[in-house]
């Protein structure tokens, strides 16, 4: 080992015990103490700082074939993680050096050095690199440019908007000159937020009424963009005020996640022929060619505060589990994050 501390024996994970239908449930999931296996070659230790929960995992609880592997039902879950190595047979990676990993929902990890990212806590926050700065910051970076190809003028709608994407994409609409920004979010204090904090020029809460009046009113001209991170109702909104040529990336569809039965679309496509409009899908996994300019333009907007951030912390890995449902439930503003 060319690098150690004295390592811990024991390591607390979660574990998918049975694959949630319909809303997951805490009896879905267990938090287990397991052995903490030695680093093999090539290989690092790294005590987890701050965990990532995030929508899309609990697409990986079913056993549904996407474009990323199940979680096995048994074994640990994995997720976005930032943390501090504390031992490494690695060339490269020393102890004491922070990493960005995917390795998540457990207080260790022991992978092969290759799938560590160095991240600076000089730079700005840990926590920042699973938020702000991390995936979900490059997820509305490259959604809002390349996806939903936003050109300065544009009138952008985006739901969830004051989540971790949703938030950011807003912004950087702003920043990069749409004519106007509006967001739809699930209580007054979110629509307060939005409007106050982020700069959104409209925002609207979805419980208040039917989102196809308000967003109607809140965009008297049409809309050029959406991003989507909700589905159902939002989108068959966007539809009807999408303007000619308008475009819309799908992000996320938050609202049919838990549905055990398909949920009906839009009745409103054939509108898209009148206005040529465009839906396109949306991982993050096929844009990080873009991350280095994504940092390089973000980054300095984010040290200036001209890019605000939220993030909702929770403490201790025994609260992880609850802090995904909470994700789910909405409970969160900004990016939620469990802190060990």
């Amino acid at each position: 080992m060319t690098d150690t501390a004295e390592l811990p024996t024991t390591n607390r994970e979660w574990h998918l015990v049975s694959r949630p239908v319909g809303v997951p449930k805490p009896e879905d999931f267990a938090l287990v103490e397991a052995d903490l296996k030695q680093p093999g070659p090539d290989q690092i230790v790294v005590r987890n700082k701050h965990l990532s929960v995030d929508p899309y995992m609990r697409g990986r609880m079913s056993a549904a074939k996407s474009y990323v592997a199940p979680f096995e039902v048994g074994k640990v879950m994995q997720g976005g993680a930032v943390g501090e190595v504390i031992a490494s047979n690695a060339d490269g990676v020393s102890v004491g050096d922070h990493v960005l990993h995917s390795f998540g929902w457990r207080e260790y990890a022991v992978f092969d050095a290759k799938q560590a990212v160095k991240v600076d806590p000089e730079a700005a926050p840990l926590s920042t690199y699973l938020g702000v700065l991390g995936m979900t910051g490059l997820t509305a970076y490259a959604g809002l440019l390349r996806t939903a190809s936003f050109t300065e003028g544009d009138s952008v709608f985006v739901s969830g908007a004051a989540g971790a994407v949703g938030s950011q994409v807003g912004q950087i609409a702003k920043l990069k000159g749409a004519s106007r920004v509006i967001g739809s979010a699930g209580s007054d204090e979110k629509v307060k937020l939005l409007v106050e904090e982020y700069g959104f020029d409209a925002a609207f809460n979805y419980k208040s009424g039917p989102v196809s009046e308000q967003l109607r009113k809140a965009a008297p001209d049409g809309i050029d963009v959406y991003f989507d991170n909700v589905g159902g109702d939002h989108l068959e909104a966007a539809i009807g005020s999408l303007n000619l040529r308008g475009r819309i990336a799908i992000c996320g569809m938050i609202s049919v996640y838990n549905n055990t039965e398909p949920a009906p679309g839009p009745k409103n496509l054939a509108r898209l022929i009148a206005t040529r409009g465009r839906i396109q899908g949306l991982l993050v996994g096929d844009h990080y060619d873009l991350q280095p300019q994504f940092v390089q333009e973000v980054g300095p907007w984010v040290a200036s505060g001209e890019l605000k951030y939220r993030e909702t912390v929770v403490e201790g890995i025994e609260n992880n589990l609850e802090a995904f449902l909470g994700v789910l439930r909405g409970d969160n503003t900004g990016k939620m994050i469990v802190t060990l």
